[in-house]
């Protein structure tokens, strides 16, 4: 019972598939069939049915994964343990980040990080913030950076890196860019928002409802990018951090402010490892360097260009001056 085969075991388990764990392993697929076959003549009990185009767990399967994962998990927690005792900063370093903030924050920092710690095996896993904290709660990353919770999780260790201020944008030549916005104004066009159930989309709701603001239809996507281009080409409006107003006409609404904490989140109770320590290091002292306004990723002074100092306050978001706290 090696842990080569719990893992085969384990992913093959969670996708459904062979081919797919093959895929995510880095492995053929005869290979993870030989680990699981293994793992099934060592315990004399058949692990998967194999239905169609996909296996299930039979009955022993379903008993083995939670102890397989408790094996592994143990496993991961004695390495993180003697590697810290060596002091050297390396290994594996399972990294999940938001598209925006892979795209619009993280670059330098990890360029430097790279280039500073090279025996690090970074592994950068793309999703939603939402779903990196609940990664992160799980065991299941490192660490999750991302647009911050609030109230944070208890079984988690939150910090603020980035202030982001938003603001509601339309396109230049959209009817709105002229003349005074009230509400009966915006209520003629539809709002182009993150879904519902977001930790952004939560933010812009609260604020709406405090002043009265009630789309006659939203457009939603989870991608930020798309929303700004989706306003850019005059769809309607919508709410995006400033930093991607570049080319955007800013629509001014006294009181409205609104602004969202970005950081770093792990599991309160999962042993940092040094890769782990040295990253949050060294987004904690990136201030200026690590934060950048742009409308376009590519266009004019790049990607990294400057943007606003860092927030060391509340991780929460924070409609308004930041007294409100969702």
């Amino acid at each position: 019972m090696t842990p080569e085969n719990l893992k085969a075991f384990i992913t093959v388990a969670a996708t459904g598939s062979f081919s797919a764990a093959a895929q995510q392993l880095h492995l053929t697929q005869p290979a993870v069939s030989k680990r699981v076959a293994a793992l099934e003549t060592a315990l004399d009990r058949r692990l998967f049915d194999r239905i169609g185009r996909r296996v299930h767990l039979t009955e022993a399967g379903r008993v083995l994964l939670p102890r397989a994962r408790q094996v592994m998990d143990a496993m991961d927690e004695a390495r993180r343990l003697l590697d810290t005792l060596s002091g050297r900063v390396e290994g594996p370093l399972l990294l999940a980040t938001s598209h925006h903030i892979g795209l619009w924050r993280l670059p330098p920092v990890l360029q430097a990080f790279a280039a500073r710690h090279p025996a690090v095996e970074l592994d950068l896993r793309f999703m939603d913030s939402e779903e990196a904290c609940r990664a992160a709660e799980q065991g299941a990353v490192d660490l999750a950076v991302v647009t911050l919770p609030s109230p944070p999780s208890p079984l988690l260790t939150a910090r603020q890196v980035w202030d982001d201020p938003l603001v509601l944008l339309t396109a230049p030549d959209h009817p709105l860019a002229s003349g005074a916005v009230d509400t009966a104004r915006l209520g003629q066009y539809p709002a182009l928002l993150p879904p519902a159930g977001t930790f952004t989309r939560g933010l812009v709701d609260t604020a709406f409802a405090r002043h009265g603001i009630r789309p006659p239809r939203v457009l939603e996507t989870h991608y930020l990018e798309s929303l700004r281009m989706m306003i850019r080409i005059g769809l309607g409006w919508g709410i995006l951090p400033r930093s991607m107003a570049q080319g955007l006409h800013t629509l001014d609404w006294p009181g409205l402010g609104l602004r969202r904490a970005l950081g770093w989140v792990a599991h309160r109770d999962r042993t940092r490892s040094n890769a782990a320590s040295a990253l949050i290091h060294m987004l904690e002292h990136a201030s200026g360097d690590a934060q950048h306004d742009l409308g376009t990723p590519g266009a004019g002074n790049g990607p990294w260009g400057p943007a606003d100092p860092p927030s060391r306050g509340d991780p929460g978001l924070s409609p308004g001056n930041g007294t409100d706290k969702r």
